[in-house]
């Protein structure tokens, strides 16, 4: 039961803190990054299909995003989903491949982007939290259950509470460092 409390435990904060990751890596810092287009999904075939399943998505350089699809005939269905993304891109199409030159941000738009990490880490943070309260629930249920003692109890609580701290460290480590890319990328 112990074992049991503690591997769910870890294992819902370690996808609370993946979700966290996955979500930074859409926001722009002004350098071309493949997951700014991640989760955009294209109208083709009859049905939203996410982009990279239709296409490969590279940087050949660190203002520009090239997306190959593997069947040239969606290019426009592509470019129509970038441009209603509201991500502000400006895809051009030759045929073959997709385009996008991504804009130097302004001050303005970075502090908006910092304002957006703090709040997404606010978040995680929060859900962590949530998980700590379910586990230790569990851990008090389980000695209520006679399934654990006293002292295994209050080990397990102390295991969780050391679990919640290594977790809210990573996700201001990954913030922080987002913050960071956001106000130094030029």
């Amino acid at each position: 039961m112990y074992d049991q409390i503690l591997m769910d435990t870890e294992e819902r904060m370690d996808k609370a803190v993946e979700h966290l990751r996955s979500n930074l890596a859409g926001i722009r810092t002004g350098r071309a990054n493949p997951g700014l287009v991640d989760s955009i999904k294209v109208d083709c075939y009859g049905s939203q299909t996410p982009l990279k399943q239709l296409a490969s998505v590279g940087c050949p350089e660190p203002q520009q995003i090239v997306i190959r699809p593997y069947d040239p005939s969606v290019i426009k269905d592509i470019e129509k989903a970038l441009i209603a993304s509201d991500l502000g891109f400006n895809p051009q199409g030759d045929g073959n491949v997709v385009r996008i030159n991504i804009p130097a941000l302004s001050g303005e738009v970075r502090q908006k982007m910092v304002s957006r990490i703090k709040e997404l880490a606010e978040e995680t943070r929060v859900s962590i939290r949530n998980v700590r309260r379910d586990g230790n629930k569990a851990a008090d249920q389980a000695e209520k259950d006679k399934n654990l003692n006293e002292d295994l109890r209050d080990d397990l609580k102390n295991e969780i509470q050391e679990l919640t701290k290594k977790y809210e460290t990573s996700v201001n480590d990954s913030a922080q460092n987002r913050e960071t890319e956001v106000m130094e990328s030029s």
